[in-house]
C-alpha cells in the first residue's frame, strides 16, 4: 500500500512540475523580452524615392538580432518628419514566421524645456554664477520644482515658494525614461524563425522634394542652343540616407490633405555648372514618370544636392516677337486721341524631340536662358517656368519685353452700325529699332460675333474669339496693322 501512495505521489509531482514549466514557457512568450535597439549601422541597403510634392519613401533594410517568441525592438535613425501611419515593416528571411503585434512611435525628444517639464514634482540643482573680489564663483542650490507653465519655473526652496530665481544651468539626476535623443519606431514582434532576420522597413517622410533646373545657352545667331537639366534636392526630413538609391517620380501625384504639425520651407537655390554625362534612367510609372539615379549618393540632413538629369546640344530654337490685345480695346475704353503703348514679348520655343537632340520627358521647373556676350561671358537673357512637358511636345518660354521694337495702337473709328452691331477700326504701329528686319505676331482678342471687313494683313482666326496677323518690320523701320472689324453682340 506504502508503495501505491509513493508511486501516486511521484506522478502528482511530475504533472506538477510539468504544469509549471509549461506556465513558465507561457509566460515567456506572452512577456517580451528586453528591447533589441538597431540604428543606421545595422543597414544593408537604403533607398529613397522623392516625389515633387515634398513627400519620400524610405525603405531600409538592416541585419538584426532578434529573440525567439515575444520581443521589442527599437528601430532609431529615422526621419523627423516620419509619417507614422505609413510605416510598414516584414521580414525578408523569414517572412511567414514573423509578425507585429504593436507598432509605436516615439517623439518626445530630449530638450531642456522637456527635461524641466518632466521634474515637475522632483528636485533639481541649481548652479548659480555670482561675482566676488572680480572672480566669478558658482553656487549651488537644491531646489524642487513645482511647476514650469509657459518656462516660468516656480521652486520651492527650504519650505518657501520662489518664483524669478535665475539659473545658469541645472542640474539633473538622470535622464526621464521617457524622453529620448531622437525619434524612434519601436515594435512589439513575434518572431518564429531563426534569431538571426533581414528586416525590411519602409516609410513616408515630409520635409523632402525635388525639383528640376534647366540651362539653354543660346547661339550667337540665336537660331540653336545647347541644354543642361539639373536636378535639385532639397533634405529636411530630420535624417540623413547614406549611400542611398536614389529614383525620383515627376507628376501630380493625388493626396489627401491632413493637418501637418510642421511646415518645412524648401529653400532650393539655382547654381550653373558645367554639363556632364547624364546620371539618371528614365521610365514610365502609371501616369507619372520616374528617374532612376544609376549610383548611390548620400543625402545630408539639411543639405541642398544638385545632381545632373539630362543634356542636349545642338537644340534647334524659334524667337518670336509677340504683342497681345486687351479685351477692353473693343469696348471703346481708351483716352481720346492718345495711342495705347503695347508690350513686345520676347519668347523662345524648342521641339523636346528626338530629332531636335532632345526626346526625354522634361519634369516641370525653371528654364534659365543665357548668351554670350561680345566677350565671351555668359549673361542671363531671362526664364521661365515649364510645366512637366511629354516627349515631342513643345517648350515655349517668355523671355522678357523686347527693348528696341515700340508697339503703340490708336483706335481710328467707331461706328454704331444697330443696337448690337458695331464697327471699330484699328490701326497698330509698329516701330523696329534693331539692326536686322523682324517679324511681329499680333494677337488680337475680338468678343462678340465678329467678322473682319479690311486688313493691312492677312488675318487668321486661331480661335471664336481671336485673330493673328504676321507682320514683317524692316530694320530701322515702322510698319502699320490696319484693320477693320465688324462686331455684333
Amino acid at each position: 500500500m506504502r508503495l501505491k501512495f509513493a508511486v501516486v505521489a511521484l506522478g502528482l509531482a511530475a504533472l506538477l512540475a510539468n504544469q509549471q514549466r509549461l506556465a513558465s514557457q507561457a509566460t515567456q512568450r506572452a512577456t517580451p523580452s528586453a528591447a533589441a535597439v538597431t540604428t543606421s549601422q545595422d543597414q544593408q541597403d537604403l533607398s529613397v524615392t522623392i516625389y515633387n510634392s515634398n513627400i519620400g519613401l524610405v525603405r531600409d533594410v538592416r541585419r538584426i538580432n532578434l529573440q525567439s517568441g515575444l520581443s521589442e525592438l527599437k528601430f532609431m535613425d529615422v526621419a523627423a518628419q516620419i509619417n507614422p501611419a505609413t510605416v510598414h515593416i516584414k521580414s525578408l528571411t523569414s517572412p511567414n514566421q514573423f509578425s507585429v503585434q504593436e507598432q509605436n512611435y516615439e517623439y518626445d525628444l530630449l530638450n531642456p524645456q522637456k527635461l524641466l517639464d518632466k521634474y515637475v514634482g522632483l528636485e533639481v540643482t541649481l548652479v548659480r554664477l555670482f561675482s566676488e573680489n572680480n572672480t566669478t564663483v558658482e553656487r549651488t542650490v537644491k531646489a524642487r520644482l513645482l511647476s514650469n507653465n509657459n518656462g516660468q519655473p516656480v521652486w520651492q526652496v527650504n519650505n518657501e515658494v520662489v518664483t524669478g530665481m535665475h539659473a545658469d544651468r541645472y542640474i539633473f539626476p538622470q535622464l526621464p525614461e521617457n524622453l529620448i535623443a531622437q525619434p524612434t519606431l519601436v515594435w512589439r514582434l513575434e518572431n518564429a524563425g531563426s534569431r538571426s532576420q533581414t528586416l525590411e522597413a519602409s516609410y513616408l517622410t515630409g520635409g523632402i522634394t525635388w525639383k528640376a533646373d534647366y540651362v539653354l545657352n543660346l547661339s550667337a545667331d540665336e537660331k540653336s542652343a545647347d541644354l543642361n537639366g539639373w536636378v535639385t534636392i532639397d533634405n529636411r526630413s530630420g535624417a540623413s540616407y547614406k549611400n542611398a538609391g536614389l529614383q525620383l517620380v515627376a507628376g501630380e501625384l493625388n493626396r489627401v490633405q491632413e493637418m501637418e504639425t510642421a511646415v518645412m520651407e524648401m529653400r532650393a537655390k539655382s547654381v550653373r555648372k558645367e554639363a556632364a554625362a547624364p546620371q539618371f534612367g528614365e521610365e514610365s510609372l502609371f501616369e507619372y514618370h520616374l528617374y532612376s539615379l544609376d549610383r548611390k549618393t548620400t543625402l545630408k540632413e539639411n543639405q541642398t544636392k544638385q545632381i545632373s538629369l539630362l543634356s542636349g546640344s545642338g537644340i534647334t530654337v524659334r524667337k518670336e516677337y509677340v504683342v497681345n490685345g486687351q479685351d477692353f480695346y473693343y469696348h471703346n475704353r481708351q483716352s481720346p486721341g492718345t495711342p495705347l503703348k503695347d508690350q513686345v514679348e520676347t519668347f523662345i520655343e524648342l521641339k523636346n524631340s528626338k530629332e531636335n537632340n532632345l526626346g526625354l520627358p522634361l519634369p516641370e521647373g525653371v528654364l534659365r536662358v543665357y548668351k554670350a556676350d561680345t566677350r565671351g561671358g555668359q549673361q542671363l537673357i531671362g526664364e521661365d517656368q515649364i510645366d512637366h512637358t511629354p516627349k515631342d511636345e513643345t517648350v515655349r518660354l517668355k523671355l522678357g519685353n523686347a527693348f528696341d521694337i515700340v508697339a503703340e495702337r490708336n483706335q481710328t473709328d467707331f461706328q454704331v452700325i444697330s443696337d448690337r452691331v458695331f464697327e471699330l477700326g484699328f490701326v497698330v504701329t509698329l516701330r523696329n529699332r534693331k539692326d536686322q528686319p523682324i517679324t511681329v505676331v499680333v494677337n488680337e482678342p475680338i468678343g462678340g460675333d465678329w467678322r473682319m471687313l479690311q486688313s493691312a494683313f492677312e488675318h487668321e482666326k486661331t480661335a471664336a474669339f481671336a485673330a493673328r496677323f504676321k507682320v514683317p518690320v524692316d530694320k530701322n523701320a515702322e510698319a502699320k496693322l490696319a484693320y477693320r472689324v465688324r462686331v455684333r453682340y
